[in-house]
């Protein structure tokens, strides 16, 4: 795949057109209200003790939106201070919680990981555990999330999703072992995405934002350039119902995390393919130009939509050092 975007002078300064719906803020805050007002206790059983001696494993169980039971991971390392930094790390698209061997590499570094399944996803690359279970998917949708629920932002998928991310968040940092000041929000895709959306709708809880490659950034940009799914599963919907287009990218305003990135207060660093057919460089900029915060960007010139394993280690370093203190 060529380099198929903006250039990298144009794409350091690129903005999204997206605008700021009215009563954005009002719409999170009750909507965030309402799930915490219904929100049971977390439960947290242990996981087989036996095969990880090195980690504390919980197979963790917390309400999400409207209180939904959401599945999560809590590894922590076993022999050292607590209470301990804590990345709460999100799943690419179409993926689930998967095992927590997948996840060892923070508890290697010292820091405990909170992994949250996602909700109506996981059995395309990668297991997991959670219904989207709900009555509010009414009305037509192409498989896949992307357009459930899109006719309005009270009914809309990822209103749950973000909603979940936040509690996840909550849940991470109410723990006992966790230190509530050092916190940070991390994942790939989609992952990325609903790190930055956490970032912004909770940002007194959080003090570093990895977003690697991030989906759920100008989207209508998005929809018009990427080559591959899942923005293109919208590009279809809309070529089937062309009557609902207006309404569904004016539902997509508060869902999108370049216009929800300017609430970021955290430290904030994010990476970009410049040959990312699934998530096309101008929107990861968009949400990145977007930030007010302390920020960085890695650029990888020649890669699709994927990041170096070198990156991923540095990463973890740089997870590490910046949550120590």
């Amino acid at each position: 795949m060529p380099q198929f975007d903006l250039p990298l002078e144009q794409l350091q300064s690129y903005r999204s057109r997206q605008v700021e719906p009215a009563g954005l803020d009002a719409f999170w805050r009750g909507t965030l209200d309402e799930a915490r007002s219904v929100a049971h206790a977390p439960a947290f059983a242990p996981y087989r003790e036996a095969d990880y001696p090195l980690v504390e494993i919980s197979d963790v169980t917390f309400s999400g939106f409207a209180g939904h039971p959401v599945r999560a991971w809590l590894i922590v390392p076993r022999g050292t201070n607590r209470p301990l930094p804590c990345m709460v790390r999100f799943i690419g698209y179409g993926g689930g919680r998967d095992i927590p061997l997948r996840y060892l590499a923070a508890p290697a570094a010292g820091v405990a990981v909170f992994v949250m399944d996602t909700r109506g996803q996981g059995g395309t690359w990668s297991p997991g555990d959670t219904g989207d279970d709900t009555d509010l998917s009414r009305g037509p949708e192409h498989p896949g999330v992307m357009s459930r629920g899109i006719t309005t932002p009270e009914t809309y998928y990822y209103r749950r999703l973000y909603t979940d991310a936040v509690r996840a968040v909550e849940t991470a940092a109410a723990h006992y072992s966790i230190d509530e000041t050092r916190i940070a929000v991390g994942g790939t895709s989609q992952g990325g995405g609903v790190s930055l959306a956490a970032a912004a709708l909770a940002p007194n809880l959080i003090r570093l934002v990895q977003a690697d490659i991030p989906y759920l950034c100008d989207i209508p940009r998005g929809i018009e350039t990427a080559i591959q799914h899942p923005y293109v599963e919208l590009a279809e919907f809309f070529a089937l119902y062309p009557g609902l287009v207006e309404q569904a990218l004016e539902t997509l305003t508060y869902f999108d995390c370049a216009v929800l990135a300017t609430r970021i207060t955290a430290r904030s660093q994010l990476s970009v393919a410049l040959m990312d057919d699934i998530c096309p460089p101008a929107t990861v900029f968009a949400a990145y130009n977007a930030i007010e915060a302390e920020k960085e960007i890695a650029v990888f010139p020649y890669s699709g939509h994927t990041v170096p394993s070198a990156h991923e280690e540095l990463r973890l370093s740089e997870l590490r050092q910046i949550l120590a203190a």
